[in-house]
């Protein structure tokens, strides 16, 4: 399994408020370099197949409205160690926990709107980014 690309995603809230601009500069400035990137609006099938590993789950369908009420971003970002230096920079999931500086501290509103999505192991960057870019995107 590749080590060297994450997933991630400028969740709806951050793209409403003008933040993919500044959360691009951080990821940037942070030394990834930004293969892939594709703005799109979800549908709800389409959110519900993505995030279908939390199917019954009590947040499933509030998450799915959220992804689906306004654009966002999606991105395969390249950088040794990837998915690791990803979370690193963007925080915990509850912005209110998160370390001053990263990503959803300073971007994030509640645990569901904290802005971004890393994906949390190179398994699921490679299914996350297969899901939005095809292999010629991707490598």
């Amino acid at each position: 399994m590749r080590n060297d690309f994450t997933f991630a995603i400028i969740k709806p809230n951050a793209v409403r408020t003008g933040k993919t601009g500044p959360v691009l500069a951080m990821i940037n400035e942070a030394g990834f370099e930004i293969s892939a990137l594709r703005m799109v609006e979800m549908t709800r099938i389409q959110a519900e197949k993505f995030y279908d590993v939390h199917a019954g789950k009590p947040f499933f369908n509030d998450l799915v409205e959220f992804m689906t009420s306004g654009p966002i971003v999606v991105m395969i970002l390249k950088h040794s160690n990837a998915v690791d230096e990803y979370r690193k920079l963007i925080g915990a999931t509850d912005p209110s926990k998160a370390e001053a500086g990263t990503i959803r501290k300073l971007f994030g509103v509640s645990v569901q709107m904290n802005a971004v999505h890393g994906s949390d192991s190179p398994e699921n960057a490679e299914r996350e980014a297969a899901y939005f870019f095809s292999e010629f995107d991707r490598f």
